[in-house]
């Protein structure tokens, strides 16, 4: 299991640095690099307007940004459906009343998709303060499975591995499994448009 945990961190730094000099632009226009944090860690929540999961989580991602901002530590929601436009971004920010501190990118190439091999939409990954990926996947135990939400997640993993971070210790485990909606493969959105 040791064995497992550390390949999981290994391959995680691995694509942190296949992405440390990656730039991208918010939907202000601005570049920016999630991948390489101006303070202690960055948070990037991959989701889709239209995932009622990833939906379900804008309280709690609220939430977390809020307690975690003092600490250093940003956060950046990143749109993966590539037939989105800003518009459409900006109306779900005001529907889900996410803060205007929240930074959001539409990522219609799925460049940080890539970079991070994120799958799943609502799926978190923290890049601490060196621009290492130490953790990627669900941000509580809410769903245990795909229409099997619990009473409420008994398994805070973002937070642990945001605390660990801030402690400067590792993350264990390095990677959860997601539950959500699939990403799909930017071929799927061919003719979409």
């Amino acid at each position: 299991m040791a064995n497992r945990a550390l390949i999981a961190i290994l391959a995680l730094g691995a694509w942190a640095a296949a992405g440390a000099s990656l730039g991208v632009r918010d939907i202000d226009g601005r570049e920016i690099n999630p991948l390489t944090p101006s303070g202690a860690a960055s948070v990037l929540f991959f989701i889709t307007h239209d995932c009622p999961i990833a939906n379900s989580y804008a309280p709690e991602i609220q939430r977390i940004c809020s307690d975690y901002s003092s600490k250093g530590v940003s956060c950046s929601l990143v749109y993966v459906d590539p037939t989105l436009d800003q518009s459409g971004v900006r109306k779900h920010l005001a529907e889900y009343r996410f803060n205007a501190d929240v930074t959001a990118i539409l990522d219609r190439t799925h460049t940080l998709v890539d970079a991070t091999h994120a799958t799943i939409t609502p799926e978190a990954v923290v890049v601490s303060h060196d621009g290492a990926i130490v953790y990627r996947g669900r941000i509580d135990n809410l769903y245990a499975g795909l229409g099997k939400p619990r009473r409420q997640a008994t398994q805070r993993d973002l937070r642990i591995a945001l605390d660990e971070v801030l402690s400067g210790k590792p993350v264990t485990p390095a990677e959860t499994q997601p539950v959500g909606c699939y990403i799909p493969a930017l071929s799927a959105y061919i003719g979409q448009n």
